[in-house]
């Protein structure tokens, strides 16, 4: 099993118990998400050391103090390594009161611009943006056959189609879980079985209300998963494999 999107740096985890809890529960493969320069550093070390984990590059939408060229520059030569498969996690977080919606917008591009010349898929936050995010997906991947990752679904199933016709996969975690998602869960339903990844977004989001998340969860997620898509665990489980192993294709099998 895999999970496409947590973060470890600076969360408190005890290693190596958190690392061996994740390995004991079947979780293969964990590619830990960027959101600062300082945290991709941080997981690009872990990385090295780990087996099944890699990590991406990238400035979270609202980390952009000092973000300029010098700052791409530095995740393109950190892109460069075998264990980094994307640029993540970029995009537009509208969600607090008067976001710098131009910075986010110029970073976001600049990433994506970034991505697209060192050929490597990306992982794509954004909250309370969908408008914005799909007119800037529209100009970069009506012309890209690479696909793309909306990490952490929660723009509806109304939303999904036109993610979809950009070529988007769509990672689902423990809000699932929760009895009120209806709209997670009405996105995971109208989702195609070979677009559909899984991630727990670590330490947050947890499908066990008020703990501290961990990939070592990525089985209940799935199981959750294959419930609402009316399939088996293994069935669930191995199409979620085959997606990974095509939207991030320096993953080691």
């Amino acid at each position: 099993m895999i999970d496409v999107h947590a973060h470890f740096a600076e969360e408190g985890y005890e290693f190596p118990a958190e690392w061996e809890k994740i390995k004991a529960a079947g979780v293969n493969t964990v590619i830990l998400a960027a959101d600062t320069l300082a945290h991709a550093k941080w997981h690009a070390e872990f990385a090295k050391t780990h087996n099944g984990c890699y990590f991406t590059v990238g400035v979270h939408p609202s980390e952009l103090e000092n973000f300029g060229r010098e700052t791409v520059e530095t995740l393109e030569e950190w892109a460069a390594d075998e264990k980094c498969v994307a640029v993540g996690e970029i995009g537009l977080d509208y969600h607090y009161p008067d976001p710098d919606k131009r910075a986010q917008r110029a970073a976001f591009e600049a990433q994506l611009v970034m991505a697209e010349e060192l050929s490597l898929p990306v992982e794509i936050h954004s909250r309370d943006a969908c408008a914005d995010t799909l007119a800037i997906l529209r100009e970069h991947y009506g012309r890209s056959e690479r696909g793309f990752l909306m990490h952490c679904y929660s723009y509806g199933a109304e939303n999904l189609p036109d993610f979809l016709e950009l070529g988007a996969y769509f990672s689902f975690g423990g809000v699932v879980c929760f009895k009120n998602a209806r709209r997670a869960v009405e996105s995971v339903r109208l989702c195609p079985m070979e677009r559909i990844l899984s991630e727990t977004d670590s330490p947050y989001l947890s499908p066990f209300r008020g703990e501290k998340n961990s990939p070592s969860n990525i089985p209940v997620i799935v199981e959750k998963l294959a419930e609402l898509k009316g399939v088996t665990f293994y069935e669930m489980s191995e199409a979620i494999k085959g997606n990974a192993a095509r939207l991030f294709p320096k993953l080691k099998p």
